[in-house]
């Protein structure tokens, strides 16, 4: 949704969103598949990786958060997609993330860029050592111009697959955390933060700006309106815990234009705006350890 009536304060703080210069862009596995087949949706993927790339060719570090590979592994095995054994979503993970790395590897390259996989798991961030050891994977892949795509891996950890971590809203906050990112896309089925379900309630109110997280926090919904993802506006909100403490800016969008991206980065009033103040003695690790 576009906010048509922004406050001067968030004229003026959209303005400066053009800044930016490390992104991170989530994408929901709603967003990646046909809800009618299940299939990946090829011609959004490429759009996505065009803009992604465009993001790139402007001088900007950027790193793709995508869910994804359990829905494409279990359309290749002819799982349903309402399984929710944990053994078979892990295998799935393991089919559907080589396909979906295969895939996102062609795109980019049509455009000259290269990109890599990052796997991440709750002890990638909650470990002093594995958090070091992954932020400097992350710096050295940005400083070769390379473009990382993130998933949480499904295939070893049961925490991933069940926990909040696992839910890649939440992931991509606490990417934006280690590598300190200034700019957090979350592209999802919804087009910002509600007062109420809007799906529900048709009275519900649409927020376009949000300075005080406590203010917030009790319209998180832990269900999410499809059966292939995964990510409830609980997740996004704890997401935006991360980010916002992190001094990094959020916005929740709707990821059914790719082309939001663009606009949100022009400075364009879409989805909601989560407006940072970095707390230099927010602990991740802690806040993790107590979700």
């Amino acid at each position: 949704m576009r906010n048509m009536d922004p406050s001067q304060e968030e004229r003026e703080y959209r303005a400066q969103i053009k800044d930016r210069k490390r992104i991170v862009v989530k994408i929901g596995s709603s967003s990646l598949h046909h809800m009618s087949t299940g299939e990946l949706n090829l011609t959004k993927m490429e759009r996505l990786v065009r803009e992604l790339c465009e993001l790139k060719n402007q001088g900007k570090d950027v790193i793709l958060v995508s869910s994804g590979a359990i829905a494409v592994g279990k359309k290749v095995m002819n799982i349903k997609p309402t399984d929710k054994d944990i053994p078979v979503k892990q295998a799935c993970a393991a089919v559907g993330q080589a396909r979906l790395m295969m895939i996102y590897q062609k795109l980019f390259a049509e455009y000259n860029h290269t990109t890599a996989q990052i796997l991440m798991t709750k002890h990638t961030i909650v470990d002093e050592i594995n958090r070091r050891n992954a932020h400097n994977t992350f710096t050295e892949l940005l400083k070769l111009g390379v473009i990382p795509v993130v998933n949480e891996n499904d295939t070893v950890a049961i925490h991933e697959v069940e926990d909040t971590i696992g839910d890649n809203d939440f992931l991509s906050a606490v990417v934006a955390n280690l590598v300190g990112a200034d700019m957090l896309i979350l592209l999802s089925d919804i087009d910002g933060l509600y007062t109420d379900d809007p799906r529900a309630n048709k009275d519900a109110k649409f927020i376009s700006l949000v300075e005080n997280l406590a203010d917030v926090m009790d319209m998180g919904k832990e269900s999410t309106g499809s059966n292939i993802g995964t990510g409830g506006m609980s997740a996004k909100l704890h997401a935006a815990t991360v980010a916002m403490n992190a001094g990094t800016d959020m916005v929740i969008a709707n990821g059914k234009d790719v082309s939001v991206i663009h606009k949100i980065m022009e400075g364009r009033y879409y989805g909601t705006l989560f407006k940072s103040h970095k707390d230099e003695k927010f602990d991740i690790a802690g806040y993790i350890d107590e979700m």
